[in-house]
């Protein structure tokens, strides 16, 4: 829990800084809140995961185009960037590569057939690509305001996410084996 929570640590500063200042304070915040996080991970002495690098990299670059032009279609685009970015990696590296990262990820955790394996790795892909255009139509399509496409961003993508695990959870209980390759009951 206390990783998860330090995961969103620029998330959250966003959020408050949105809610008492406005969208380019917000965005100067969660860049600042991302460096932060970088430098006290490599303070403490723990590897920087490859997701903090990502996510400091888009930040830095829509954040800093947002503050720049003074823009927030930027900083608006910028979730869907990084779903798009996580999506198309899941897919290009098991379409081109034949290297499935979910498999990489939980392989050593979790023992299923491959074709399991396949369909994971997809349905988290195509959940990343889902999410990046709902949040590009939340941003865009004139229905609603900056205010609620901040809410949408913290509280609606992270629902959305939240749904999406507790859903493969179930899913993965159903095709996880035991260790002599039989389906676990």
């Amino acid at each position: 829990m206390k990783k998860f929570l330090f995961d969103l640590f620029p998330l959250i500063l966003f959020f408050a800084a949105y809610k008492f200042a406005d969208i380019y304070i917000a965005t100067g915040v969660a860049m600042a809140a991302a460096i932060v996080q970088i430098l006290w991970i490599k303070l403490s002495g723990k590897p920087i995961e490859g997701m903090h690098w990502i996510n400091l990299g888009v930040i830095v670059v829509f954040g800093g185009a947002t503050l720049w032009f003074k823009d927030d279609a930027f900083i608006k685009w910028k979730p869907t960037m990084l779903y798009w970015l996580f999506g198309g990696v899941l897919l290009g590296s098991q379409l081109f590569l034949g290297r499935n990262l979910m498999q990489k990820l939980l392989g050593e955790k979790i023992s299923m057939a491959a074709t399991a394996w396949h369909r994971l790795n997809l349905s988290w892909a195509l959940f990343f690509i889902a999410a990046g255009a709902i949040n590009l139509f939340v941003a865009f399509s004139g229905y609603f305001t900056t205010d609620q496409w901040v809410n949408f961003k913290v509280f609606g993508l992270m629902g959305l996410l939240i749904a999406f695990v507790i859903g493969q959870s179930v899913w993965l209980g159903k095709h996880m084996e035991t260790k002599d390759g039989e389906p676990k009951l």
